[in-house]
């Protein structure tokens, strides 16, 4: 792009910048429509299975994530948002490594780390036989999570689109003769 003519080079940028926000739209109406989905899946659950028994007495006292959103480089240097699955390593534990007394009699075993296992679906935390629409709202939101991924990745596009036109703009207006 950086050998066009100042006008060819906007048109171009202001042509993806308007179907990156054309994207957006239809990404954001539709992350609309999975919460809204999502939302009343999850009513008809607890309506099912009564008020008390879907609600956050049921949470787990410690949860562990599923997924994590990671950022990645694309092509033209942007970031890129993706959900991926949880990560294998349990958040670091912030502390002193060493007791601050020790024993002098024999070596101190240190514990093996035991081998994390994927964490559990928290369906179960409702029980084993759970309503197909709490399976339904926990697929909603799953896919809402990914929407709302694309939606901040075309949205760092369109931030930067932005910059793109003014500067091009800038340049375009600076080049044209008889501007001072």
């Amino acid at each position: 792009m950086a050998g066009q003519d100042p006008p060819a080079e906007l048109d171009s940028v202001l042509l993806q910048l308007l179907q990156d926000l054309e994207q957006l739209e239809a990404k954001r109406t539709a992350l609309n429509a999975r919460v809204e989905e999502g939302w009343l899946s999850l009513s008809k659950a607890r309506y099912a299975m009564g008020a008390k028994s879907v609600g956050p007495l049921q949470y787990a006292s410690r949860m562990e994530p599923r997924v994590c959103v990671r950022t990645s480089d694309a092509q033209d240097g942007l970031p890129q948002f993706r959900v991926v699955k949880a990560c294998a390593q349990p958040p670091e534990e912030v502390g002193p490594c060493e007791a601050a007394l020790r024993r002098r009699k024999g070596l101190a075993k240190t514990p093996e780390p035991e081998p994390l296992a994927a964490p559990p679906d928290p369906l179960n935390w409702f029980g084993i036989l759970v309503p197909h629409s709490l399976r339904q709202a926990q697929a909603s939101f799953s896919e809402g999570l990914q929407l709302a991924a694309d939606i901040a990745s075309l949205q760092t596009r369109i931030n930067w689109g932005r910059s793109q036109v003014r500067a091009l703009q800038e340049r375009h207006r600076l080049s044209e003769p008889g501007a001072a």
